[in-house]
């Protein structure tokens, strides 16, 4: 092993892995939660079936990682980077589902009108929310200061022993 010093931080790739798949578990633990708290469904139209929805969610993913990557070329990027990420999980949420639906075969007005309730109601705040949460993640995964973690032996300092 090298003892080379390390860059500070994680780099924006991985950091976008990470906060991708935390948006992703934000996402689904959230719409569950709420969906079991407000008893009602995701997505309230009859007839359509799961594909729009993972539609919707696979968009909204696709959505955030890229724009996260692009908010994390500025060096040191800033929490801001949240904002964009959240509204552009919920537009890729919308047009997700109604995208989806046209895909398999629905009826467009009933896509329309599942992507729409999606928009204005409960879902669309707990996708926004957690686009919000998990971009500044990443924004903190970057900004991060850290080094590996060291026992106390392999620690230069004689005041920590």
């Amino acid at each position: 092993m090298t003892d080379a010093p390390r860059p500070a931080g994680v780099t924006p790739p991985v950091a976008v892995v990470f906060a991708t798949a935390t948006f992703l578990a934000l996402a689904i633990g959230g719409l569950g939660v709420a969906s079991l708290v407000f008893d009602a469904d995701v997505i309230p139209v009859r007839g359509l079936g799961p594909l729009p929805g993972v539609a919707g969610m696979l968009l909204a993913l696709l959505v955030f990682a890229g724009v996260l990557l692009w908010g994390l070329r500025a060096v040191p990027p800033g929490y801001l980077t949240a904002v964009p990420c959240a509204v552009g999980v919920y537009v890729g949420e919308t047009l997700g589902i109604a995208i989806g639906a046209a895909v398999t075969g629905g009826d467009a007005a009933r896509g329309l009108a599942a992507a729409g309730a999606v928009a204005l109601g409960w879902p669309g705040v707990v996708i926004a929310g957690s686009g919000l949460l998990a971009g500044a993640f990443g924004v903190l995964l970057v900004r991060s200061r850290s080094d590996r973690p060291r026992w106390r032996w392999e620690r230069d300092d004689d005041d920590d022993q």
